[in-house]
């Protein structure tokens, strides 16, 4: 098993990128979610255009602006990740790197938080309420590509992957049992948010999804440093 990762020590740069990305993403995924908790998300397009026209930024962070910023500065750790762990188990390492990227890029494709601010603007500006009505349209069509099916497409697939990724980890001599069960419970988590359940329940399993995702980040963010160091150990007993 040393022998298999030692022979990764050409990709001690990505291992220390990949740390370096998931340090970064650890806090902004805590920061994520207490957006939510804070400036709930709007129910109407009506209040949404107000929101932007009051505070972009809040209404662009409502819209998951920095979901973007995350999944963009984590695409160096899902690889350090996957060459970590194909020592392991090289089948579902590719499984969850592949399932990783696949969600991303559907997430990254739907985001239309950028369009919303656009049409926010236009409708402030509009003189007419012919033009409001048109507006108000637009935005309700753009706001539901990117809360629709695409959003939870995307969020069932990272978070399936990087419970398979945890899962891996369980059985890795490269991290501790104690990071592997923080991501375990993490995405188990994420995944719960899209049962059935009352929203107080829904939105105490997303609190725990957020904060133990980003503490989670940040402790194997650690390992994959040392790794990029020396990819050779230490090893778990």
């Amino acid at each position: 098993m040393g022998k298999e990762l030692r022979e990764e020590s050409g990709w001690r740069g990505l291992f220390r990128l990949g740390a370096v990305g998931a340090l970064i993403a650890g806090p902004l995924t805590i920061i994520d979610i207490m957006v939510y908790v804070i400036w709930p998300q709007p129910s109407t397009i009506t209040a949404w255009f107000s929101l932007f026209h009051e505070n972009w930024i809040i209404g662009l962070l409502d819209l998951d602006f920095l979901g973007i910023v995350i999944y963009i500065i984590v695409i160096p750790t899902i690889l350090a990740l996957y060459l970590s762990l194909r020592p392991t188990s090289q089948s579902w390492a590719t499984v969850g790197c592949v399932l990783a990227f696949v969600g991303m890029a559907t997430y990254l494709a739907s985001n239309t938080g950028i369009s919303v601010l656009s049409l926010s603007g236009q409708y402030a500006a509009a003189t007419t309420e012919a033009q409001r009505a048109m507006f108000l349209a637009a935005g309700q069509a753009v706001l539901s590509i990117f809360l629709g099916p695409a959003f939870t497409t995307s969020f069932i697939l990272v978070s399936s992957a990087l419970l398979i990724t945890a899962v891996v980890m369980l059985r890795s001599p490269y991290f501790s049992r104690r990071v592997a069960l923080v991501g375990i419970i993490a995405n188990m988590a994420g995944l719960g948010e899209f049962l059935p359940v009352p929203f107080a329940i829904m939105m105490t399993t997303g609190v725990i999804n957020g904060i133990c995702l980003g503490l989670w980040f940040m402790l194997f963010g650690r390992r994959l440093l040392q790794l990029g160091r020396d990819p050779s150990g230490p090893r778990r007993t």
